[in-house]
């Protein structure tokens, strides 16, 4: 396969399309267009970063839509991830939004949330994690992830890291947007700081999760 060249701009137009038409006529009528424009191109990126954080996943582009309300078929980004353990590791994404990078855990129940809750609420391991996020926020990247809305059972409300107690997963995102750099080579190096940059949340946080 030859090497990464960058993402078209036919990938952003076959996005901004399918997000007007998702559709199985527009997507059979086009699916070259997302081999070519898309799929091929997140392989070789990905593939280019196996050997430092490992082999990847490039996920398919059909929604599950069998308990969903929303039912049209096809996912309007394609993504890619590279795990470090359950549910946590590395991610790069493509939509009509440009390009977008991230880590962290997606998802945490029962013990291994137990054990990250654990790691927040002790004062040595908690305030490294905060240390992190910090870090990372002030580099550009945003801190998200789905929360509860009140303290979780057994913490108190007044706890220093509440804000962090309440996370039941913990993503970090940088959005790269449509800056010229993601129809180049470079690219890759973007991608590959980005994913360095969050090494230390992922580390943390794969240290935690069985």
């Amino acid at each position: 396969m030859t090497g990464f060249q960058g993402f078209p701009e036919a990938a952003l137009d076959f996005y901004d399309d399918l997000e007007m038409d998702n559709t199985k006529s527009f997507w059979e009528a086009h699916k070259q267009v997302w081999t070519d424009a898309v799929k091929t191109p997140m392989t070789a990126l990905t593939d280019a970063l196996a050997e430092e954080f490992g082999t990847p996943k490039v996920f398919r582009p059909y929604r599950d839509v069998r308990f969903a309300k929303d039912k049209t078929p096809y996912k309007t980004h394609q993504g890619a991830f590279v795990a470090a353990g359950p549910s946590c590791g590395w991610y790069v994404e493509i939509s009509a939004r440009g390009v977008r990078t991230g880590g962290g855990f997606y998802e945490a129940s029962g013990a291994n949330l137990a054990r990250v809750r654990e790691s927040i609420a002790n004062e040595a391991t908690g305030k490294q994690l905060q240390a992190i996020l910090a870090k990372l926020e002030k580099a550009g990247f945003e801190i998200g992830g789905e929360t509860l809305k009140t303290a979780p059972r057994g913490y108190d409300a007044a706890h220093p890291r509440i804000a962090l107690l309440r996370h039941k997963s913990i993503t970090v995102g940088h959005p790269i947007g449509f800056d010229k750099v993601i129809h180049t080579p470079a690219l890759l190096d973007v991608v590959r700081k980005d994913w360095r940059a969050l090494k230390p949340l992922v580390e943390w946080v794969s240290d935690r999760l069985d």
